[in-house]
């Protein structure tokens, strides 16, 4: 089994209470729009550790991470973009992607709304965790977690982090 931190959109942000959310995991999964490869290096401090780069990122973050992977979680098959859509309004190349990886879970970020959503076309859950980061013109930060054992995903967990303009300064990491 498997525990994962799914998050996206964070736009160059960590804080500690993302940190923790991340100690608690055996991956962390990052859906796109990074912001920063800081971002990146804290969360390898704790966990495993697979993004994607999304449309915000440099030139640098795309030498390191791809517009899309596709791997297997204790034999569950995992597909992650950070444009994606959403089931009945996916983006343009997002079909395809799916029809030849077949994912179980499809991941995508971008729209920094949290969705949780089962597609019966593609018999798929595809997630959305919304946006971790206090960039935006999202109101609430969110992360999902769950748990991935062989091939069921299952605890799924929304995690609240609070108003995008709460932060803190003993909130930022050090």
């Amino acid at each position: 089994m498997k525990k994962i931190l799914l998050l996206s959109d964070s736009h160059g942000h960590i804080d500690n209470n993302i940190i923790k959310h991340a100690k608690w995991s055996d991956e962390v999964w990052h859906a796109g729009d990074i912001g920063n490869i800081n971002v990146i290096d804290c969360l390898k401090k704790h966990s495993l550790v697979r993004a994607v780069y999304g449309n915000i990122d440099d030139h640098i973050t795309r030498t390191i991470f791809s517009e899309n992977i596709f791997f297997k979680c204790e034999n569950f098959p995992v597909l992650i973009t950070h444009i994606g859509g959403y089931p009945e309004r996916y983006s343009k190349r997002v079909p395809s992607l799916i029809t030849k990886y077949k994912p179980k879970l499809f991941i995508s970020g971008h729209s920094h709304i949290l969705k949780i959503i089962q597609d019966r076309k593609y018999n798929l859950l595809h997630v959305n965790p919304g946006a971790s980061g206090i960039i935006g013109f999202h109101q609430k930060r969110t992360m999902v977690r769950f748990e991935i054992d062989d091939k069921t995903i299952k605890n799924i967990f929304v995690i609240d982090l609070g108003n995008r303009s709460s932060i803190n300064g003993s909130d930022l990491m050090t």
